[in-house]
């Protein structure tokens, strides 16, 4: 008979909280061992654009470049939300403010020491 322990190791999908990955025993969503915490490579310039594709018509202010770990960027995105009074998100690296907020985006970012530029029109 198995232990409780070793019955436990060998899921794969729970109601409960979906993909369970293998290695770690956490959710995929809040799995660690696929995380690089390196920074971002990049050309050393922030670009702030305005995206309304796929929101229904709604823009959001979505900021690309930051050379900053995953757990560094959510702590932006948080002053950010804090600064400019909306909620927001981070996907794949990129920081989006929910609304057109560019130029607070902008400020900001240049007092933290940031090249900052506008992109898209």
């Amino acid at each position: 008979m198995k232990s409780e322990n070793s019955k436990n190791l060998s899921i794969v999908y729970s109601t409960e909280h979906g993909r369970i990955c293998p290695n770690c025993q956490k959710s995929v969503k809040r799995c660690i061992c696929g995380q690089k915490q390196t920074a971002r490579k990049n050309d050393g310039v922030v670009r702030i654009g305005r995206e309304t594709k796929g929101r229904k018509g709604k823009g959001v202010t979505v900021i690309t470049g930051l050379p900053l770990t995953m757990d560094q960027l959510r702590e932006t995105a948080k002053q950010l939300k804090q600064k400019c009074g909306s909620g927001g998100t981070v996907k794949e690296g990129v920081i989006e403010i929910q609304g057109d907020h560019r130029d607070a985006v902008m400020e900001e970012l240049t007092k933290q020491g940031y090249t900052v530029k506008r992109s898209g029109g």
